[in-house]
């Protein structure tokens, strides 16, 4: 099952590391394309469950899904994740 999810706190090639990394550790995530230009994720998962536990990965991290809420606790965890993946990237 493919889908496209448009996500808010998308910066850089660092938040593209971390989601691809975190969201590939999933059961029933196959594959994962992120796009930072339109700030959206193409993920192909087995079935609506994996894709519901990846969009509550995804909020943890500090990307929800646009539409979701996005306080600014929110967006410091966006940062904090684009960081780490900034660091393990180089």
């Amino acid at each position: 099952m493919e889908t496209i999810l448009e996500i808010q706190n998308l910066k850089c090639g660092g938040c593209a590391h971390t989601i691809t990394k975190k969201l590939i550790e999933l059961v029933g995530i196959k594959n994962i394309t992120v796009d930072t230009n339109s700030s959206s994720i193409n993920i192909n998962s087995t079935n609506e469950e994996a894709l519901e536990e990846a969009k509550t990965l995804l909020y943890k991290l500090g990307y929800p899904v646009q539409g979701d809420n996005n306080s600014f606790g929110t967006k410091a965890k966006s940062f904090v994740s684009c960081a780490i993946g900034r660091i393990e990237k180089s």
